[in-house]
């Protein structure tokens, strides 16, 4: 019994910690995940291929839930492999549930609901599980491990869906999802910061600005959105303005992407006015890398 999927990173448009609102889009980088199913088991060992040492904990709960709630308990294996640094901003967590709840779910023999059919209807005879339960699955079991401190529901619906959404992480409730088609420009420091650590303090304190944030969001206005999520939340969390300030003037919007430290950049590729190699050269000299990618509209697959 063996299932595998792949689910995306994400960006951040508004940051939920503030207000328990959040958006977030799908991006073109990938976490893999393979799950090796035995009945005979005693519980579900993990691994994540880009450090041994890592915390295991989610992936073997994704399991664990999976299999509770749509299986007969199977223990097992489970490994990820992921594209998406690690602490980085850009929804490795949440990528990781996503993948390993869908594995999980084609290891069982479940049809997963998917871009091309109604993946959120309950009522569709020919899907097992949709997207949507996949996720809040996944998203209880990251409440259930402590690596998030809101659910990050909004996170976790852009990886699995694709797209903008913007959502009630409080009551686990997508508001809106759309299509966007951007580049990408991405710029993670060396340094790792984890959103279970995040001072929740300091990010409810620009409230009023993640309330200007949703609404601008909730109006099609992501750009405008995404570029003050990022300066309200950079000072939050003490982040350094000055890279989003460089990409201002070339890149239809900038952000600091979750609790940090990555900033991304998109530019919409029909507008003439925006260049991404321009901000590639003003953030060339940092210390980190530098990715170039485009958004996803799938989202997450069983391959």
């Amino acid at each position: 019994m063996e299932g595998r999927a792949a689910a995306l990173g994400a960006g951040t448009v508004l940051n939920a910690l503030a207000t328990g609102t959040g958006a977030a889009f799908g991006i073109d980088v990938e976490t893999r995940a393979t799950v090796e199913l035995d009945p005979a088991a005693d519980g579900v060992d993990g691994e994540i291929a880009e450090d041994a040492d890592a915390d295991t904990d989610l992936i073997e709960r994704c399991v664990a839930l999976a299999t509770e709630r749509w299986g007969d308990g199977e223990g097992g294996r489970v490994r990820t492999d992921s594209d998406v640094p690690l602490a980085a901003g850009l929804k490795s967590s949440s990528a990781a549930a996503n993948a390993t709840v869908l594995a999980t779910c084609d290891a069982l023999g479940l049809v997963v609901g998917d871009g091309d059919r109604a993946s959120d209807d309950p009522d569709d005879p020919a899907v097992d599980v949709t997207r949507l339960e996949a996720c809040r699955l996944g998203v209880r079991a990251a409440r259930e491990a402590g690596v998030t401190v809101t659910g990050a529901f909004d996170d976790a619906t852009a990886s699995m869906l694709g797209g903008v959404t913007v959502t009630d992480n409080d009551a686990d409730e997508l508001r809106v999802r759309e299509a966007v088609d951007w580049d990408v420009l991405v710029w993670t420091p060396p340094e790792r910061a984890y959103s279970a650590d995040a001072d929740v303090a300091r990010c409810e304190a620009v409230a009023p600005m993640a309330d200007l944030v949703a609404d601008l969001a909730l109006d099609g206005r992501y750009g405008e959105a995404m570029t003050v999520n990022g300066l309200a939340f950079s000072a939050a969390l003490g982040f350094d303005a000055d890279p989003a300030v460089e990409a201002m003037p070339h890149a239809t919007a900038v952000s600091l992407s979750g609790t940090g430290p990555s900033v991304v950049a998109v530019a919409d590729p029909g507008d003439p006015e925006t260049d991404l190699d321009a901000v590639a050269d003003a953030w060339g000299d940092r210390p980190g890398t530098l990715r170039r990618t485009t958004t996803r509209n799938d989202g997450a697959a069983v391959e």
